[in-house]
């Protein structure tokens, strides 16, 4: 198995913060969604864009072809506030990267599918998201 497959063994307080982390609704999702409903904006919530794509998007205009991305910046590597872990080093910084690489070929994938992706990151002020959110779709 390549080193990102094979889990490491991590400790025990390791261990339950990380199975208290959402994938869905998070808080920074639920604000950007609260304050994008209060602007009159409907939209699809945790779906896949395109039909057979296992890779969802947060939120998702279809008729607009715009795919919403809320990305954790720990699990995105933002360039403010990516931290390296020092346990399993080797095996977080090759999981880490497969994660922005991930993101990237989705990017593509849509864009190519004629999707325009907006990607928000977790420490961005909701109204701030959603004012790019709501251009995107209003253009």
């Amino acid at each position: 198995m390549s080193p990102s497959s094979q889990r490491p063994s991590t400790d025990a307080a390791t261990s339950a913060r990380m199975s208290r982390q959402r994938r869905a609704d998070t808080e920074p999702e639920l604000a950007l969604r609260r304050e994008l409903h209060r602007r009159g904006l409907r939209y699809f919530v945790d779906r896949a864009p395109l039909p057979g794509q296992r890779r969802r998007a947060d939120l998702v205009f279809p008729r607009l072809r715009i795919a919403v991305y809320v990305d954790g910046c720990f699990w995105h590597r933002c360039p403010e506030h990516a931290t390296d872990p020092k346990n399993n080093a080797e095996w977080w910084a090759a999981k880490l990267a497969g994660n922005v690489t991930r993101d990237r070929a989705t990017d593509a994938a849509l864009a190519a599918a004629g999707w325009q992706v907006i990607r928000v990151w977790e420490h961005e002020d909701p109204v701030d998201a959603a004012a790019r959110v709501q251009a995107a779709v209003q253009r």
